[in-house]
């Protein structure tokens, strides 16, 4: 598709997700078609004002190009940030891998876009907004998403929507503690599921286990397809604490479905199958909820927020 606007306009989003050290942006239709996507560096390493002005800019950018080439602005934007949130005021908190605090994002992005609506949300739970409306979840009343990557997160979807909670940070799953005394977790707790179970831990594992101190969490996954003792004893901790970890998940929430995505999903059934046994045998009187994998990659991210997007207007026109 060239830069010349269509014969007719096009409605659409701008979408943008940003994460600790990329950013992916797009402008996203009613139905959740991608119009136009890209991609770039969030630039933390330049310190938190550049990464905000970064965020400004990139959503101007396509401000610009939704108008030039489907023939009329955006209706609205949607953004999804790591950290805590305070959606109601529209406002970053708080991201220790960002660097800020208290950024009023959805301000200075509705400025920034010549006024239009702006909705800002949590980046895993805007992922796990359009998993569960147009992804594996599509059609499931009630199901826990979780993202194994850098850390691990999870949201809470009900009835098409994502429960943020009272103070914003419902689904924090990778902080409750499934090994008392076990390594220390930069929530200041011991022991946190995300530091046994998430990509980066699983990595770091093997590596001390193989010698390899640039071995990763894929590297431990073809090692265990290939029989190694060493790397199927991570692997299998890393299970068993997960496993742990989704029973008080399913305990707490009764979950129809769990939608696990995230690097550490990528290994598939190598994933997969020892984790729903492991997770069966550990349900007494609960429901064992399907166990599935995320279905929409990294795109969760911005088709998320484009929902966001449109959510927000049919709020605005409703009310």
């Amino acid at each position: 598709m060239g830069d010349r606007a269509t014969l007719f306009p096009v409605k659409h989003v701008i979408a943008l997700d940003v994460g600790g050290t990329g950013m992916k942006a797009a402008l996203v239709r009613a139905d959740g078609t991608l119009l136009h996507e890209d991609r770039r560096a969030t630039g933390r390493e330049r310190g938190p004002e550049a990464v905000v002005a970064g965020i400004l800019d990139f959503a101007d950018e396509l401000r610009v190009l939704g108008e030039r080439r489907f023939g009329e602005p955006a209706l609205a934007a949607g953004v999804g940030v790591p950290g805590v949130i305070d959606e109601a005021r529209g406002v970053a908190v708080f991201a220790a891998n960002l660097g800020w605090r208290d950024v009023p994002l959805r301000a200075l992005l509705s400025a920034r876009l010549a006024g239009v609506p702006v909705a800002l949300g949590h980046d895993v739970r805007t992922g796990g907004l359009a998993e569960g409306r147009i992804g594996a979840g599509q059609g499931t009343d009630r199901f826990l998403y979780l993202a194994l990557g850098t850390g691990i997160a999870g949201a809470i979807g009900v009835g098409g929507r994502i429960d943020p909670g009272a103070h914003g940070s419902a689904g924090e799953i990778g902080h409750v503690v499934v090994r008392p005394g076990g390594p220390p977790c930069g929530c200041g707790q011991s022991g946190c599921l995300e530091r046994l179970a998430s990509a980066s831990a699983v990595g770091q594992s093997w590596a001390t286990a193989c010698g390899d101190p640039s071995a990763d969490a894929a590297a431990c996954a073809r090692a265990v397809e290939a029989g190694d003792p060493r790397a199927r004893a991570v692997w299998a901790e890393a299970v068993a604490a997960l496993a742990d970890g989704l029973v008080t998940g399913i305990t707490l929430l009764d979950p129809r479905m769990l939608i696990i995505g995230g690097g550490l999903a990528e290994a598939g059934d190598t994933l997969f199958t020892p984790l729903r046994a492991a997770v069966s045998e550990r349900i007494t009187f609960q429901h064992l909820p399907d166990i599935v994998p995320a279905a929409l990659g990294d795109t969760a991210g911005c088709l998320g927020a484009g929902l966001l997007a449109w959510d927000l207007l049919s709020t605005e026109v409703s009310a």
